[in-house]
């Protein structure tokens, strides 16, 4: 809404914007595509042990002052979500305060947020879609998360051999490479944030609440070297789709994850319209992103 101000008269725009939040002040936010993985992930810490942390946080960091944050503060009242931490910037960027938060997952509608998150390798960090409008989440108490492997999980170097080169060339170096365990992403650390989680919630890894799933456009002979690097990162992943360009979206609608995490326009796409999904950013200097732009003119 404040961009929307903005926009239109930016010399009044914070006091509109102040006073259409102080009249909706009371009114509940609709639902955005980052609440079944936040309610999903909360609902974790009534399994928890007793004794230790609790297995997950959620920290609200908005650019809203504390005066018409007061809307959501009301909204995660009336959601019942257990969330007691949050920051009110008034307009400042709230990547500045990640590393006070320790935060692991940055999620955004704000691509310059999210780009700044990336660039400074704080965390990880995606640009959520719009909603989708034909599914819902899990109901047996789960938290299912899907990511994407190249540019994501893993770097983004194999992912350079296939647009510079061919696929022909990607697949020889994956399986001349397979016991050579990738080098991790912007995820990488997260995935194994969520490996951690896995072991505190069971004794039985397989049985754990938490289940992963690595759906990629990867497919044989590259398939190897993705799972071979997973268990020299010592984690578990429930479920790996090797699917060599088939389209994401039905494989993830039959998961159905809380959320889903890819690099790749097409495949945000098409998963967007199944299943909550964010998109990973490359970084500013990368040269996969200095190369889609000039596939792309610059777009």
């Amino acid at each position: 809404m404040f961009r929307e101000l903005r926009e239109e008269d930016p010399d009044k725009a914070i006091q509109r914007y102040r006073g259409y939040m102080q009249e909706r002040e009371n009114d509940t936010l609709e639902l955005g595509t980052g609440f079944p993985l936040v309610e999903a992930l909360l609902n974790l810490n009534e399994d928890a042990p007793d004794s230790g942390p609790p297995i997950t946080e959620v920290f609200v960091l908005s650019q809203n002052s504390p005066e018409t944050g007061v809307r959501v503060l009301n909204s995660i009242r009336d959601h019942d979500l257990d969330i007691s931490r949050s920051a009110f910037t008034a307009g400042a960027s709230v990547t500045d305060y990640l590393d006070a938060f320790q935060v692991d997952l940055f999620l955004t509608t704000d691509q310059e947020d999210a780009q700044r998150v990336i660039d400074s390798g704080e965390c990880a960090a995606a640009v959520l879609s719009v909603p989708p409008d034909r599914t819902s989440p899990p109901a047996n108490g789960e938290v299912r998360i899907a990511l994407d492997g190249d540019a994501v999980l893993f770097s983004d170097e194999s992912e350079l051999v296939y647009k510079q080169e061919d696929l022909e060339t990607f697949h020889e170096r994956e399986d001349a490479l397979q016991d050579e365990p990738l080098p991790g992403g912007p995820y990488g650390d997260f995935l194994k944030a969520l490996a951690q989680m896995q072991e505190r919630l069971s004794e039985r890894i397989e049985y754990s609440p938490v289940r992963l799933a690595l759906v990629t456009s990867r497919d044989s002979p590259a398939e190897l070297r993705a799972i071979k690097t997973l268990r020299d990162w010592e984690v578990y992943v429930d479920l790996a789709f090797f699917l060599g360009g088939v389209d994401k979206g039905p494989v993830l609608e039959a998961f159905n994850p809380h959320i889903f995490f890819d690099d790749q326009d097409v495949h945000v796409e098409s998963a967007s319209e199944y299943v909550p999904t964010g998109k990973v950013l490359y970084r500013t200097d990368s040269k996969l992103r200095k190369l889609q732009e000039e596939r792309t003119g610059g777009k």
